[in-house]
């Protein structure tokens, strides 16, 4: 029997224990005939800053990692960006190593544009409210421009970020959404078709929901970031109140067979498969 080729992954991260990426991607590998490891590399535990295990790791013989909360922003310094869009966000979530440097990607962008194609269809975003303008949230920012927004109303506690990603739509030209800075979810929510959960309120570790339940009346959509619980009180709250919801899980998942074909060149031609293992090593 041949021997498998190894690929050496991982993640770069602060909360991340609950993380499936590492079954996405050995799954992932398993279908491609790869014999993938993905490790769970978390700074502060190992005792290095993130510049260091992002280069402990180029050293060590890592293809690539993934990089999350709260390191996406502080990653594009030291990784070299092809895409002007994924410049113009300021986040990476992918990086590759190869012989000429490392390289950034940013899947949440290209995957949340996937995610909601395939829930919505050509469905135009609408008016949206995106809370959270950090890493996740420049990216969702960027993809909604990309599908089509009508305006995106951009809500964070740190003005400065929330500014900074209205600058960068607004550097788009020609098809950049309109940009409001929202003061308060309340008066952000007023009139708006979808909602956008960008924050990690509500995920393991971070209980709550940005979003009062008294206020999903009336909107179409809506998408929690997080996947982990996949039932967010966020999520569970807007379905109840009769909203279309896009679950974190998805965006995870396109993020991640779209990061694997980055990593390894192959593509994931067997994606409900790969869902059908994910839901296995749940269960």
């Amino acid at each position: 029997m041949a021997t498998r080729a190894r690929v050496k992954l991982g993640l770069i991260g602060g909360n991340i224990k609950a993380s499936r990426s590492p079954a996405l991607h050995r799954i992932a590998g398993r279908l491609a005939g790869l014999e993938v490891s993905y490790d769970l590399l978390i700074p502060a535990e190992l005792g290095l800053t993130f510049a260091e295990v992002l280069e402990k790791c180029a050293d060590e013989g890592y293809r690539g990692v993934n990089v999350t909360y709260p390191f996406k922003e502080a990653v594009v310094a030291r990784v070299q960006v092809a895409d002007a869009n994924i410049r113009r966000l300021g986040a990476v979530n992918t990086v590759l190593f190869t012989p000429e440097g490392a390289q950034g990607f940013n899947t949440d962008y290209s995957g949340f544009a996937a995610a909601y194609r395939a829930r919505f269809g050509a469905v135009a975003p609408g008016r949206v409210v995106l809370i959270g303008a950090g890493g996740v949230g420049r990216a969702i920012g960027f993809a909604l421009a990309l599908l089509g927004a009508q305006e995106v109303r951009i809500l964070d506690r740190d003005a400065s970020k929330a500014q900074s990603l209205a600058e960068g739509l607004a550097a788009i030209g020609a098809g950049a959404p309109r940009v409001v800075l929202a003061r308060d979810v309340a008066e952000a929510l007023h009139g708006a078709d979808g909602v956008v959960n960008a924050t990690p309120v509500g995920m393991v570790g971070y209980g709550g929901t940005p979003v009062p339940g008294d206020l999903w009346p009336g909107r179409a959509w809506a998408f929690d970031a997080v996947y982990t619980p996949v039932d967010t009180q966020f999520t569970v709250e807007a379905a109840a109140a009769g909203v279309n919801v896009l679950s974190g899980y998805e965006l995870f998942f396109y993020q991640g067979v779209q990061a694997f074909e980055i990593f390894t060149g192959h593509s994931v031609d067997a994606q409900a498969q790969l869902r059908a293992g994910l839901l296995d090593q749940a269960a």
